[in-house]
């Protein structure tokens, strides 16, 4: 009886690892306007896109010529980037007394927005294995 039992979880450990999502990596790769400053990149989820945590996150220094962003480890599915251009170096996107940018920024897909954001619809792609993309920045 302890036999079948063990054969039983062997199988079933098999079995689970098996269909484990194999992990998947992305490197995206950008197109500053500027050789100044640096490139804030935040990788997300469906879950959080529209105002989350981000699940991955870097930066970019473009002055001292880095233009892609690696992320490992990933599990196969959708996600959405959001990225700005900190031309000036100081940490943060600036905006006019209106709030709206004057630094440049961008989305995966080169997804534009309307009045706000490039929705999730728009910004999303499919990560599995590796997987590319080239975004322009301007």
């Amino acid at each position: 009886m302890l036999r079948i039992a063990l054969a039983a979880a062997l199988v079933l450990c098999s079995t689970t690892a098996l269909a484990a999502e194999p992990e998947a990596s992305l490197a995206l790769t950008f197109d500053p306007g500027a050789e100044t400053g640096a490139i804030m990149v935040a990788l997300y989820d469906a879950a959080t896109y529209a105002g989350g945590q981000p699940v991955r996150s870097t930066r970019l220094d473009v002055a001292a010529g880095q233009r892609t962003a690696t992320f490992e480890g990933l599990a196969a599915g959708d996600y959405g980037v959001k990225a700005f251009h900190d031309v000036n170096g100081n940490g943060r996107m600036d905006t006019n007394p209106f709030g709206m940018p004057i630094e440049p920024f961008a989305f995966s897909n080169n997804a534009v927005g309307n009045m706000g954001p490039a929705s999730w619809d728009r910004a999303r792609f499919s990560v599995s294995g590796q997987t590319t993309q080239t975004i322009s920045i301007r």
